[in-house]
């Protein structure tokens, strides 16, 4: 398999007033596209600055990321955002929709980012709604639908632009039970269906979907298991 993610050497410090934070020390990683990898460590053991790093949220103190070929690590803001936006499909605990727009408005910003034709966009955000089970509620805005429908926009939205990655950051954190299996067998889909699936979480019954499981503890990689 080719190599989507290549991370190596990489150290992220952080200064609050005069003292230093190591939150990743020398950490080196490496992706094939296709994987299903969760990230997994205890608060404070450097998982969501990871993900910051994987998602080009953040940059490197020290070492290089290259992610689907570009060296992500010498890219300015600019070219951050732009790389974030085709490369990267984020689905977050707190789903991040506009409250504001419909559950087709906020699937078709990411489009409207890329520079996609007015009518290009409306009809690509309807079939990633209908694909998520969501064709009947397109109008409704976030505080008309339930929470597994909300993250269900959120897929829908980080999927729209087809991107490298779907990056999920405790993507069943705000969920019941039963929502989270149905959430956790829609990202298993978005993985069958040949995507790269990166899904951070403290859960071990949500890590278990993953076909690997990369363990930090102290901003360092503690075990790397791939399950057979």
């Amino acid at each position: 398999m080719s190599k989507l993610i290549e991370i190596n050497d990489v150290v992220k410090n952080y200064q609050i007033g005069t003292i230093i934070v190591r939150a990743l020390r020398s950490v080196t990683l490496s992706i094939d596209k296709n994987e299903y990898v969760a990230v997994m460590g205890p608060s404070g053991s450097g998982k969501s600055t990871l993900m910051n790093i994987l998602g080009c949220l953040d940059t490197v103190t020290k070492g290089n990321y290259v992610l689907n070929g570009t060296d992500v690590s010498k890219l300015e803001d600019n070219q951050l955002a732009e790389i974030r936006n085709k490369e990267i499909g984020f689905v977050f605990q707190t789903f991040n929709l506009l409250p504001r727009y419909s559950a087709h408005e906020n699937v078709m910003l990411p489009l409207i980012y890329a520079g996609v034709a007015k009518a290009d966009r409306i009809e690509m955000a309807k079939q990633m709604l209908d694909s998520v089970g969501l064709a009947d509620r397109i109008t409704h805005k976030p505080n008309e639908l339930s929470g597994g429908e909300r993250q269900r926009v959120a897929i829908a939205r980080a999927m729209v632009n087809k991107p490298s990655i779907i990056l999920a950051d405790e993507p069943t954190g705000n969920l019941d039970s039963k929502t989270s299996v149905d959430i956790m067998k829609l990202l298993d889909k978005i993985h069958s269906d040949g995507n790269t699936v990166i899904l951070v979480t403290h859960e071990e019954d949500i890590a278990r979907h993953a076909k690997r499981i990369v363990r930090l503890m102290d901003g360092q990689i503690s075990s790397d298991e791939i399950k057979n």
